[in-house]
């Protein structure tokens, strides 16, 4: 495999799904260091040996961390930078669903969890994860393609469409747009800086969950929407963070990568 990556990434969310998949993705395409973090210590785990188990070159670093802890966030980026001495690639992927319903329906509390774990969790994020790549040198400083740093948070088609009745999702849709939203007004800033942002936008992904709930019978109008008539592989997500984290996507910042196979709203 070629090393389209090279450097320390910091993955939330590596725990299961998408997460868990970015890391392995990362590990095969050439980072040699990786500091993957999530709030469940037995899935965090199962995710450390499966990645000892693939790659038994690669440094890892197991970090529980709740992203809606303003300390909680900074002291693992510290640790990160500890021990691995940089930051090249931050994969901002933990989240959760919350659930199913309208607006009339949701409860303030249930609103505000997943608002602070889905958007002001990678705000929280981004933010030490930015001073770090400030601070730092480019890996390769004559090479215009490589910055200080690369950002990618992970959003979703609902950050650009709404949520349909069938399966409603008030509140995730609003923080999914809020995340689009942080993405492409950081990209900005930091643009100058040498650091890229951007968002990656999957559509229905074959995690446990939402496989269950498809042989179920309960996804089947949504998929009849996806013209490729299935779920997304977790591989081809993390597949396409992996692109937007290497020079592949060089000249790309403040853009939202759609990966929905299609799916109309209509």
């Amino acid at each position: 495999m070629v090393s389209l990556l090279r450097g320390a990434a910091f993955v939330t969310g590596a725990g299961s799904g998408i997460g868990q998949y970015t890391a392995f993705a990362l590990a095969r395409y050439g980072v040699k260091q990786i500091a993957i973090a999530d709030i469940n210590p037995v899935s965090l785990r199962s995710t450390l040996e499966q990645l000892k188990s693939r790659n038994a070159n690669v440094e890892i670093l197991p970090l529980e961390l709740d992203v809606s802890s303003e300390s909680s966030i900074d002291q693992a980026i510290s640790t990160v930078v500890s021990q691995f001495g940089r930051l090249d690639y931050a994969i901002n992927n933990a989240g959760i669903a919350g659930p199913a319903q309208a607006s009339t329906d949701f409860r303030p509390s249930e609103w505000q969890k997943l608002l602070d774990v889905n958007l002001t969790g990678v705000w929280l994020c981004q933010r030490p994860e930015l001073r770090q790549m400030m601070k730092q040198q480019p890996l390769h400083p004559d090479d215009v393609r490589q910055g200080r740093g690369v950002i990618v948070n992970v959003a979703s088609m609902l950050g650009l469409v709404a949520s349909s009745p069938n399966t409603p999702a008030t509140a995730y849709t609003a923080s999914k747009h809020g995340v689009l939203g942080l993405t492409k007004t950081d990209a900005v800033m930091y643009a100058p800086h040498g650091i890229r942002l951007n968002a990656i936008c999957p559509g229905y992904v074959e995690t446990p969950l939402l496989k269950a709930a498809t042989q179920s019978g309960i996804m089947a109008k949504e998929i009849e929407k996806v013209p490729m008539g299935r779920l997304a592989k977790m591989e081809e997500i993390a597949d396409s963070i992996v692109y937007l984290a290497s020079p592949l996507s060089s000249y790309m910042t403040g853009s939202g990568l759609v990966v929905d196979g299609g799916y109309t709203c209509q």
